[in-house]
């Protein structure tokens, strides 16, 4: 799937912001160390559930998340993680967006691992921790337009409904061919627990504000009104 991303205030991403180029770099830096060390590199740092339970591999849960199966898969995590992480890096700052980001790309590994704890193929890419950027900005942007395959408007707490669904069948049904959607589940899931204070705290707050604006601007509104009612009631007519 690609997408194209449209802004009310600045387009396709805005300015790239200081994690989201590290961890691009990062990416791409690791994909081409990946593809000069050969497999072997996949069963070192790829996520592989039995080897973190029988053997403690536990730096997999991190470093899967840099690896990547082709340049497609690549590009793909890269060009939404630019798209949707840059607006939330400028709203959160970078340190909170940082911490984010390994939250959920830890989380959807903790539940490869959990829910398939005998695998012995690798998981590998930063799907998961895209996921939980996906979920984040349609909490907090749940109105703004995405392009589906550059054709289909669509409203981002829309699609990201419909991604949701979807991952949650087919990782119930063990279908989906070699994505990994438990992992991507993972990552929404791990996203939304972690935000969910922080989220409703300004949800409820902005509400709040909102009705206390209503009020002051009914309250003023009466009383220009009765200001006006007076001075009629006070004007003397020839």
């Amino acid at each position: 799937m690609s997408y194209y991303f449209s802004y009310q205030r600045f387009s396709f991403g805005g300015p790239l912001t200081p994690v989201v180029k590290s961890i691009l770099i990062a990416c791409g830096a690791t994909f081409i160390l990946q593809h000069l060390a050969g497999e072997r590199m996949l069963f070192i740092f790829g996520l592989i559930p039995r080897m973190v339970w029988n053997d403690f591999f536990l730096w997999q849960l991190v470093s899967y998340i840099f690896l990547h199966g082709d340049i497609f898969h690549l590009l793909f995590n890269l060009m939404a993680l630019y798209m949707f992480g840059c607006e939330l890096e400028r709203l959160w700052g970078s340190r909170f967006f940082l911490k984010y980001f390994f939250i959920t790309g830890i989380g959807a590994g903790i539940c490869t691992v959990f829910f398939t704890p005998s695998l012995l193929i690798p998981t590998i890419g930063a799907s998961g921790a895209v996921f939980g950027i996906l979920l984040a900005y349609a909490l907090y942007y749940p109105n703004q337009i995405v392009y589906l395959n550059f054709l289909f408007p669509i409203k981002i707490k829309y699609l990201v409904l419909i991604y949701g669904l979807l991952t949650f069948y087919f990782s119930l049904s063990g279908t989906g061919g070699n994505i990994a959607h438990i992992a991507h589940l993972g990552g929404m899931v791990f996203g939304f627990i972690y935000l969910r204070p922080r989220f409703f705290k300004s949800f409820f707050s902005h509400q709040l504000l909102k009705l206390k604006y209503m009020w002051l601007r009914r309250r003023y509104r009466m009383k220009y009104q009765d200001d006006d009612d007076k001075d009629n009631n006070d004007k003397i007519y020839h």
